[in-house]
């Protein structure tokens, strides 16, 4: 009876079991639809973070490590009024003693070195600049450049020792740059000493930095002595490819934590030895080359350039590119601008 029962139970709701599919149908497609709406939630939670991940990572690249650098002039602008007349018809000598910044590593080509740039201009010259160059303004100057890549302070007093006297009749026009591969030379790689005193401290840099000092003043009482007839020397400060903010491992070297303390320090020699002599004129080129290092992406920075946040320096990071060498061009030049009056003497 029991079974009869069941059947009869069955075939009097026919739509029970039809029922119970359907709710167990629905259940299913209820389950995945939930199922889908965590995945849907998940992936777009994947899809989020990995955005914000490629997004920082892009903004790291900018701002850290991509060091665009740029194209087109560089640097100040040079006064174009001052090169419209011929300054003097005597004998000058343009004299080049220094380091590979003098000597002109980095640049597209010899004729793109500061050096040769502040002579004659280049072929490809920028308009603006055609003209304004020294031989325009001085027919009668020569021009020797003694500077050597990789050279130190020490080896610079070595250069100067051996000038020979140049004639009553010369002036001279003299450009320096030394002090900076003092500082940087041998990358960390062998224990601090003098003329190469990476990763020293203050402290045992002291005396170096002393005998820098007075290198400096032998080398431009020297060179003055050597021209009797009277010049003027232009001598740079040393430039920081990290900006000022003195992460070495930005510009790919170990760190270095006096290494800022040194730079100022010898910059300030620099500094002193140029207020000290009325025929010496500081070229500005560490202040100039801020923001065009190893941070001239970073926006943020006091030293941000707006104008070209570009990066001024050559693959080997211790000398400039070739927009880097012009904007040294520049400020050699306006420096000689500023002493116009002394040579037409």
């Amino acid at each position: 009876m029991s079974v009869d029962r069941s059947n009869r139970q069955r075939a009097e709701s026919p739509m029970n079991d039809v029922d119970s599919v359907n709710a167990s149908v629905g259940q299913v497609a209820t389950d995945a639809g939930e199922i889908r709406k965590v995945k849907s939630k998940r992936l777009r939670r994947l899809l989020l973070f990995g955005g914000a991940l490629t997004i920082a990572a892009l903004a790291y690249i900018e701002l850290n490590l991509r060091r665009p650098i740029g194209s087109g002039p560089a640097g100040p602008e040079v006064a174009a009024a001052a090169f419209r007349e011929q300054w003097s018809s005597r004998q000058f000598k343009l004299l080049g003693i220094g380091d590979s910044v003098t000597a002109g590593l980095g640049a597209k080509s010899p004729a793109h070195s500061y050096f040769q740039r502040m002579l004659r201009n280049p072929e490809d010259e920028f308009a603006a600049m055609q003209g304004l160059c020294l031989s325009a303004v001085l027919p009668n100057i020569e021009a020797e450049n003694l500077a050597v890549s990789g050279s130190t302070s020490p080896m610079h007093w070595d250069v100067v020792q051996r000038l020979e006297p140049h004639s009553a009749e010369t002036f001279g026009i003299v450009v320096l740059t030394t002090g900076g591969n003092d500082l940087i030379h041998s990358y960390g790689r062998s224990p601090a000493r003098e003329g190469a005193m990476y990763g020293a401290t203050l402290e045992q840099a002291e005396p170096w930095i002393k005998n820098f000092a007075a290198r400096l003043d032998r080398m431009l009482d020297q060179i003055d002595e050597s021209f009797p007839g009277g010049c003027e020397m232009f001598l740079a400060n040393i430039y920081d490819p990290t900006d000022g903010v003195g992460d070495a491992p930005s510009i790919f070297l170990p760190p270095w934590p006096d290494g800022l303390a040194i730079h100022a320090r010898y910059n300030a020699i620099i500094l002193d030895a140029a207020k000290r002599r009325p025929n010496v004129t500081l070229v500005p080129m560490y202040e100039a080359f801020l923001g065009h290092g190893s941070h001239c992406r970073q926006f943020w920075r006091e030293t941000y350039d707006s104008s070209d946040p570009h990066y001024w320096y050559f693959s080997n990071i211790e000398d400039p590119n070739d927009r880097g060498y012009d904007a040294i061009r520049r400020l050699f030049l306006n420096a000689v601008v500023s002493r116009q009056s002394v040579f037409a003497q």
